[in-house]
């Protein structure tokens, strides 16, 4: 075992989080913010289902613990998500100063946390964001390319 137990168990809920879009158009994306061993946040991607490029999986987390806060400070949060955060999600993890980010795959096309870029490592914002990745990579993956076959399936129809 690479991690700890209660970090598989967070990263499972985020992939619980993620199934959900299996139900709708959005690309399976999940992620929960915890607070003393503690979801606090969740959030699953909506972009398609909400018809807004925002409703990304973090953000509608790291909007869910500020909530439950009543803090736009997150500095004794973690983040876990099943896919590497874009520029966007990034950003907001900076911003909201989440201590810990886990995330399962990496994103090669959109990814700031060490796959297009490396926004945490770069050493030019305020913000020390520690990063893990792979924890429950092959079930994310499973589940992005279930998804991504439905759609290829669909547009062959």
């Amino acid at each position: 075992m690479l991690f700890s137990e209660h970090v598989y168990k967070f990263m499972f809920s985020a992939l619980q989080e993620a199934e959900k879009c299996l139900e709708t158009d959005d690309v399976p994306i999940g992620a929960v913010v915890v607070y003393k061993n503690r979801i606090i946040g969740r959030g699953n991607n909506q972009v398609e289902r909400l018809k807004d490029p925002t409703a990304h999986a973090e953000i509608l987390a790291i909007t869910a613990a500020c909530n439950h806060l009543q803090s736009k400070v997150l500095s004794d949060c973690d983040l876990y998500v099943t896919v590497e955060p874009c520029v966007m999600c990034t950003g907001a993890l900076m911003l909201s100063r989440i201590n810990n980010l886990y995330f399962s795959v990496f994103e090669p096309k959109f990814g700031a946390c060490g796959s297009l870029y490396n926004i945490p490592e770069e050493n030019k914002l305020n913000h020390k964001l520690n990063v893990y990745s792979g924890i429950y990579q092959d079930e994310s993956k499973n589940l992005l390319q279930e998804f991504f076959k439905g759609i290829r399936v669909k547009s062959n129809s």
